[in-house]
């Protein structure tokens, strides 16, 4: 499934090519993404409230340039971590009880770069890594809250969409849309 999403992404750029501009992602380069998440895609509902926003960090690395004879079809892999804290709360007659959901992601990831405009560095990728899920009891209701904690993780996956505009040699600003911690991550891209 991944050689034919990574065959059909390259398909798509090599029709691209007309536009392509110099390369922004190559070889060598090493990029650090610090963002910040909007919508969670791991707790929504009712009495469901974040506490600590989505925070994410990656590192990547430029291992290939021009992917499948592709002219600036560059590779990119790397690491992410992620991290989330959100809490399920219901309160009737004054009592309250409910539970705290600490939610760290770590993953690799791998993309390919694409560039469509100077300065812009355009990318997809896949990610996949354990979901390490830490819950704990909290609250008032009736004769107590046993303060009961537990743990869990399984394994998650992400298919995304990225964006990086260098507006300093380097550094920029990064918008990233897909599932992982959050639906879209904003942030700062640094060259290192």
């Amino acid at each position: 499934m991944k050689k034919q999403i990574l065959l059909a992404t390259a398909i798509i750029f090599s029709f691209l090519g007309t536009m392509a501009q110099e390369s922004t992602f190559n070889k060598g380069d090493k990029v650090l993404n610090l963002g910040i998440g909007l919508g969670s895609t791991l707790y929504s509902g009712t009495y469901h409230n974040t506490k600590i926003p989505p925070l994410s960090g990656s590192l990547e690395f430029g291992m290939v340039d021009n992917l499948f004879e592709v002219e600036n079809l560059n590779l990119g892999v790397g690491g992410y971590a992620g991290f989330s804290t959100s809490e399920w709360k219901y309160t009737w007659a004054g009592d309250s009880y409910g539970w705290r959901y600490t939610n760290i992601i770590l993953g690799v990831r791998g993309a390919v770069h694409y560039p469509l405009t100077e300065k812009l560095d355009t990318y997809t990728g896949l990610m996949i890594g354990p979901n390490i899920v830490i819950s704990t009891e909290f609250g008032d209701w009736g004769d107590g809250v046993n303060n009961n904690t537990a743990s869990d993780s399984g394994l998650i996956y992400a298919y995304y969409f990225g964006a990086r505009y260098y507006f300093k040699e380097n550094m920029g600003i990064m918008a990233e849309l897909g599932y992982g911690i959050s639906y879209l991550n904003l942030g700062v891209a640094l060259k290192l």
